[in-house]
């Protein structure tokens, strides 16, 4: 399942870039050339870079891109380090999961109340949806970064004995 989610992520990343890149230039041309802004552009545009920074934290929590003081983990035994992997993996699944939670809130009370977006008058729970499907993939991510990190320390302990 690993290979197949970063396969979608990465296809969610590089169509994000490309459509913003294509809507970005197309609208500075017809500024350009025809002194007229294309007004659903900067809609899409910072909707799309909503759902490229979760699916990127996703890539990045995958890839342990992520920002991290180890020193004291490098130095505690492997017990300690288990326990250290589970807390942080609890933490960072927590936090995701309440972004997760009132993202959902936020995109039902969207869907309810039938709001749109300015410019395209697209339903506006469409775009903000990509911050609970975001979380979730950071959930599914945590998860396997903790599970690896706890097989690595195992697979550490058996190779030291």
């Amino acid at each position: 399942m690993s290979k197949a989610l970063l396969y979608v992520e990465y296809t969610i990343l590089a169509s994000s870039m490309a459509i913003m890149a294509i809507i970005t230039f197309a609208n500075v041309l017809s500024r350009f050339f025809f002194g007229l802004s294309l007004s659903f552009t900067e809609e899409v545009t910072i909707n799309l870079f909503v759902l490229l920074t979760f699916v990127g934290a996703s890539v990045g929590i995958y890839k342990g891109a992520h920002l991290g003081f180890n020193l004291l983990y490098e130095k505690a035994n492997n017990v300690n380090k288990v326990i250290s992997s589970i807390f942080v993996g609890a933490v960072i699944a927590f936090f995701f999961f309440v972004v997760a939670y009132h993202g959902l809130d936020i995109v039902s009370a969207q869907w309810e109340r039938g709001q749109t977006t300015p410019a395209l008058g697209w339903p506006q729970w469409v775009f903000s949806s990509a911050v609970p499907f975001g979380a979730v993939l950071c959930i599914i991510r945590t998860i396997e970064s903790t599970v690896k990190s706890i097989i690595s320390i195992k697979n550490e302990s058996v190779n030291e004995s």
